[in-house]
């Protein structure tokens, strides 16, 4: 796997000119029937969720490697080196500023009572308020995505000044090697989700400060990013691949969690990547509360505005109606979930 992923990374610059697997420009007809992507070790993603409940309709998943950034995981879809890819929506926004031929088409991750990711300190911190921020070290898994955007929305929303959130250092840290880092004190805040917040929790000496749930409330944080090109020459693949992957994240909210947890242990162990699956026994959503994963706007334009006061794209610089599609997802839009 290592070489393969070295040799991935090698040829990404070389990839990108020829980013998109299908001979047809669109036709309408399948033109390739195996996607290449990136997993994540010991989960489950919803593409590999539909695979395995026969969502995709003969398509096939070509895992070449696992990452942990998403801001990485577009980049390697947007060179070619894999044909699809997710990430934080303020991460595929400032793709596309820097004018990658991206198109986001499915919402895949985000936050809601069950999943969502909180900011932690130990039970006896000082830190009380966001001002006690000032100063102080947040440890997050990568910048400029999820976590720091949700921490300047909470500095901002409690009346910091640029200038005075600036003085927050944000330190990257493994996600595994949070807790560890918090309880330490080599960080005084950690950003913990999932199994790690959970088993944070079960262990004790840590309480929230707040959370992205807490600030936005259900929202669809992540989607699934294919190139322009790979679309118009794939449309029947794109239309199956989006539409499977929306019933899998219905399929997966509407079904008994013991059922999905059962089904996603049962993939894990299928697919023999030496991997534990025990991190799925604490699995609750994947946080996606728009029926089949469908894209609304502001959930793009929200992150463009963010990266327009950080200075890192300009105003204008990105076409949010541009950046999304909900075309390929046949799955009906209705309200509720």
């Amino acid at each position: 796997m290592t070489s393969r992923r070295t040799f991935l990374v090698l040829s990404g610059l070389s990839a990108l000119a020829a980013a998109g697997c299908g001979t047809a420009s669109g036709s309408g007809i399948r033109n390739t029937t195996t996607l290449r992507y990136q997993g994540s070790a010991g989960a489950v993603t919803p593409p590999e969720l539909a695979a395995a409940l026969g969502f995709l309709d003969g398509l096939k998943l070509d895992w070449v490697g696992n990452t942990i950034s998403g801001p990485q995981d577009i980049q390697s879809a947007a060179s070619g080196q894999t044909d699809f890819g997710g990430a934080f929506n303020g991460a595929v926004v400032k793709l596309a500023a820097r004018k990658a031929p991206i198109k986001a088409v499915v919402s895949y991750y985000g936050s809601d009572k069950y999943a969502y990711s909180g900011f932690y300190v130990t039970e006896k911190s000082a830190i009380r308020s966001p001002r006690d921020l000032i100063g102080k070290k947040v440890g997050m898994n990568t910048l400029g995505a999820h976590h720091e955007a949700m921490l300047d929305i909470y500095l901002k929303k409690s009346g910091l000044s640029r200038a005075e959130a600036e003085q927050v250092e944000r330190i990257v840290i493994p996600p595994v090697n949070t807790e560890q880092s918090l309880r330490q004190r080599q960080i005084d805040v950690a950003v913990l989700g999932g199994i790690l917040r959970d088993k944070a929790l079960a262990t004790g000496g840590v309480r929230k400060l707040f959370s992205d749930f807490d600030l936005r409330g259900p929202f669809s944080a992540g989607t699934l990013v294919l190139t322009e090109r790979f679309i118009k020459q794939n449309p029947e693949t794109v239309r199956t691949f989006v539409t499977g992957v929306g019933r899998a994240l219905d399929w997966s909210r509407t079904t008994p969690r013991a059922e999905v947890v059962a089904r996603m242990t049962e993939i894990v162990a299928k697919r023999k990547r030496n991997e534990s699956p025990d991190a799925l026994a604490f699995w609750r959503s994947y946080g996606v509360s728009a029926p089949g994963g469908r894209i609304a706007e502001q959930e793009l334009s929200v992150w463009a505005d963010w990266l327009t006061e950080r200075g890192d794209i300009t105003s204008g610089q990105v076409s949010v109606p541009d950046l999304f599609t909900n075309e390929f997802n046949t799955n009906r839009a209705k309200e509720g979930s």
